[in-house]
């Protein structure tokens, strides 16, 4: 499974955010130089993020994002499917009906045994990263990421 390269931005944008302080706001620009990244094409991803739910914009001269929600409440699989999508990866084709090797009709009538798997390990996938928070991953930080984050972050214009 190959996921688009803005996942990990906005994985990492948005576990910035959470260290914010309440009230706190982060400008796509900011982030895009606290990261080094483009900066239209990470503010295009950040609203991607803001009409999942996970951050909420504020416009003008000093807007910017923060989190929607308490950090406890968004998970990692609602991030990676705002950018990404909740499609599985997999597409059974029913190629097990083609060719030389067909299957009788009869042999067909249930799911496909690997069609099957494919999705299982994509549901255990999404299951592992709905389990995790962005409250999580902060518990995971050293004491010192949060003001380290804000101080590097919020200096920049």
């Amino acid at each position: 499974m190959k996921l688009p390269v803005s996942t990990e931005w906005v994985l990492h944008c948005a576990t910035s955010l959470a260290q914010l302080a309440p009230g706190e706001i982060a400008s796509a620009t900011q982030l895009a130089l606290y990261y080094d990244l483009p900066s239209p094409y990470l503010a295009k991803q950040l609203q991607l993020l803001v009409r999942a739910g996970v951050l909420a914009a504020t416009t003008g001269p000093r807007g910017g994002f923060r989190l929607a929600r308490p950090a406890s409440e968004i998970t990692l699989l609602q991030i990676v499917e705002a950018v990404g999508g909740a499609a599985s990866p997999y597409e059974c084709r029913e190629i097990r009906r083609q060719g030389r090797g067909a299957l009788p009709e009869e042999d067909c009538r249930n799911t496909c045994v690997l069609a099957r798997k494919m999705a299982d390990a994509h549901d255990a996938w999404r299951s592992s990263l709905a389990g995790v928070s962005l409250a999580d991953i902060l518990d995971t930080l050293p004491a010192t990421a949060p003001a380290r984050t804000r101080s590097r972050l919020l200096t920049q214009p």
